[in-house]
């Protein structure tokens, strides 16, 4: 199907056909081209990522995946009832990832030097409206549910655990509104190219790319904060090594400001692990799925005290210059 695509509408005749990820991809001539669906995004949102591709292409990165653009100049293309996007990858390479800290933060550079407005995908600035309103909404279902009898195990967990997750989430946005108020970004603090969410496997497995519709602009400590989040969830015994080395080749290209590090611990400390497994619970199809995240609940409340202690001692273990700094400690959290 996408063969007859690219040969109909781009006169490209592909090799052959696979799978990267949860999408459907042909090769040519050691390019590898995607087939995106692109129908939850609108024109003006890929007008962006196309110019945030074509910018950090341009700047030097070699696996940006950039957009194919149809005979008109169009990011997208309506076939079969749907709307896609194709991307083309010209760098394909399928080695294991080394000096991830280091890449991220050069890609990080390379985007703080775009100079057109991001509009649509921007996220500068949004973090205490995205946080409060995902908690008023959490809030409003615990509030519904108190005076009724728990249905399942799930809604028991919810119920006892919500308002402990609440006053970790009411700190995480005192934390970064005092941030906002009390310390002055520097250079390093303007907003670049991040992802919506940044896990290990974000710049793919086989395939080494960066892909545009994972991406958002926003401050850099947005990345650091999710990919440590995964890290530390991940295996909460064996993180430690990773992520020092982690922050140890982010910062060889430039140090973390006081400000990056409180924005960082500031979303650090927002319990988003928490919230979006109780949204999906809610939102879950399947009782296979609503089984998987009733599991996930389980072992992060089993793992809160952990999670408490690793909060608390996280600038200590990044070494992070707190007096030099002026960086506020939450009292509370065991160190």
């Amino acid at each position: 199907m996408f063969r007859e695509l690219l040969k109909e509408q781009f006169g490209i005749e592909a090799e052959d056909t696979l799978r990267i990820g949860k999408y459907d991809a042909c090769r040519k001539q050691g390019q590898l081209y995607l087939l995106v669906p692109a129908g939850h995004t609108d024109e003006e949102e890929l007008e962006e990522l196309d110019q945030m591709a074509e910018h950090l292409s341009k700047y030097g990165d070699r696996n940006i995946s950039t957009f194919l653009k149809t005979k008109e100049g169009k990011q997208s293309i309506d076939w079969n009832n749907s709307r896609f996007c194709i991307l083309v990858n010209r760098h394909t390479l399928s080695r294991k990832q080394s000096q991830f800290g280091r890449k991220l933060a050069k890609f990080h550079y390379r985007g703080r030097s775009i100079s057109f407005s991001v509009k649509k995908t921007s996220r500068i600035g949004q973090w205490k409206q995205l946080w409060e309103q995902r908690l008023d909404q959490m809030e409003k279902v615990w509030n519904e549910m108190l005076f009724q009898k728990p249905e399942n195990d799930f809604e028991r967990m919810f119920l006892e655990s919500f308002p402990y997750y609440m006053g970790i989430a009411e700190n995480s946005i005192q934390y970064l509104v005092d941030t906002e108020l009390d310390d002055e970004p520097g250079m390093v603090d303007s907003g670049t190219v991040c992802h919506i969410r940044l896990t290990s496997a974000t710049w793919g497995d086989s395939y080494y790319m960066k892909n545009p519709f994972d991406w958002v602009f926003d401050h850099s400590s947005r990345d650091l904060a999710e990919w440590t989040r995964e890290k530390y969830f991940h295996n909460i015994k064996t993180y430690q090594p990773d992520l020092r080395q982690f922050l140890s080749e982010y910062q060889s290209v430039g140090p973390l400001s006081s400000f990056s590090w409180r924005l960082y611990y500031a979303r650090l400390l927002f319990p988003l692990h928490y919230f979006e497994t109780v949204e999906n619970y809610y939102g879950a199809e399947s009782e296979q799925q609503k089984l998987v995240l009733q599991e996930r609940l389980q072992k992060y409340l089993w793992q809160s005290d952990d999670h408490e202690r690793f909060l608390g001692s996280f600038y200590e273990f990044a070494e992070v210059p707190i007096k030099k700094f002026r960086i506020p400690l939450v009292n509370w959290i065991r160190g």
